[in-house]
């Protein structure tokens, strides 16, 4: 009989790790969430999980009924760890991956999968960070790994890259075998017109929730060699190229800062690629930017497309205001990317004993004996591509 294997959801947002991690085999028994509308777009597709809203910190003590579970897993929110912004000890955004480790500590999971930024396993402004994740990791008995993952290596049709902390409890974790159980689960990942074009056009039944924030071109363009890069439009909204990729979509989508796209080129109604010409036009001196809307062929990324680019199912239920779906969407954890990794998990899981005790540290002994194994911390991250 094939072993059911149990978790707790933390930080769970809309539920787009959930999606990844249930797919893989995984009950989730419990998930807690502080944002009521991505509270409400979770409980409404996982009726089936105990769920705890509000401050992770406020129901701390009522996970503890939960010990000895398989699985923890989550995504503590990043934005303390961006790439420019500086970090404030005392920003909640940034002290609640210690509040994901102290549920991990009272519940003593088998394993524990903690997804943020790739600037937090990069950036050397957050070494003295990742270090402590993994020396705290260790403290508890636990084998802590940083992965580095790109999103479309595992079908997502998204240029996104996350790490992801990887745990297991009495186990001294052999990273390199374990980036290979994860690399073994890469998939082709399809293009933004392959993902979103059977849908039909915006506000059509099968699409019907759309951005209405006007596209103006910008006066003052900021140019790349790329037409889709720089920024040609005001706001933030960058234009998708469909015949590649997505670029990552952000947690600040949503009115001008939804990505943009050329619906007439999308479903074959023209055959020039009008973001090109014009970016050409500008690069050539042809034109002077000036301030007017956009032609009306295109137009912002809808709720469902945003959705798929980030792998969720097609009927996926999306609850709260157009602002508050998008910031759904652009915060969750992409759930093929998600599924990868708990695959990987549940298979390393596999090897190991089942063995309930109380806390023990991983001894230096079986550190120095396995050190060829494992990364140095001082590198603290691992690639996979």
């Amino acid at each position: 009989m094939k072993k059911i294997y149990t978790g707790i959801s933390l930080f769970s947002g809309a539920g787009g790790m959930d999606v990844g991690f249930k797919n893989a085999g995984v009950k989730v028994l419990c998930a807690n969430e502080i944002d009521k509308y991505a509270s409400a777009t979770y409980q409404a597709n996982n009726p089936e999980t105990k769920f705890k809203l509000g401050d992770i910190r406020d129901v701390y003590s009522e996970l503890k009924e939960f010990k000895n579970i398989d699985i923890i897993f989550g995504g503590p929110p990043c934005q303390g760890f961006s790439v420019a912004g500086k970090m404030n000890p005392d920003d909640e955004r940034s002290t609640l991956v210690w509040s994901f480790l102290d549920v991990v500590k009272l519940v003593r999971p088998r394993a524990f999968v903690m997804e943020n930024v790739k600037a937090l396993a990069t950036l050397e402004k957050w070494k003295n960070i990742r270090e402590r994740i993994i020396k705290l990791s260790n403290d508890m008995g636990y084998s802590c790994y940083p992965y580095v993952l790109n999103s479309s290596h595992y079908g997502v049709p998204q240029k996104r890259e996350r790490v992801f902390f990887v745990g297991f409890l009495n186990k001294v974790l052999d990273p390199q075998a374990f980036q290979s159980r994860i690399e073994q689960k890469k998939q082709k990942a399809k293009s933004v017109r392959e993902t979103i074009m059977h849908l039909g056009p915006a506000g059509t039944d099968n699409n019907p929730q759309t951005c209405t924030a006007k596209i103006t071109l910008a006066t003052k363009p900021v140019m790349r060699k790329s037409p889709y890069a720089g920024m040609i439009f005001n706001g933030m909204g960058r234009p998708l190229k469909l015949d590649d990729l997505s670029n990552t979509l952000p947690a600040s989508m949503g009115g001008n800062k939804t990505p943009i796209i050329d619906e007439a080129l999308l479903y074959n109604y023209a055959e020039d690629d009008w973001i090109v010409e014009y970016h050409k036009a500008l690069l050539d001196k042809r034109i002077e930017p000036t301030y007017c809307e956009a032609p009306s062929r295109l137009r912002r990324l809808t709720i469902k497309e945003a959705a798929l680019l980030q792998s969720f199912p097609e009927n996926y239920i999306f609850l709260g205001s157009k602002s508050s779906i998008y910031k759904q969407i652009g915060n969750a954890v992409p759930c093929l990317l998600a599924e990868a990794i708990a695959r990987s998990v549940i298979e390393e899981l596999e090897d190991i004993p089942v063995i309930v005790n109380e806390p023990t540290q991983l001894s230096l002994e079986s550190f120095i004996d396995n050190r060829d194994s494992f990364i140095d911390v001082k590198d603290s991250f691992i690639d996979v591509y």
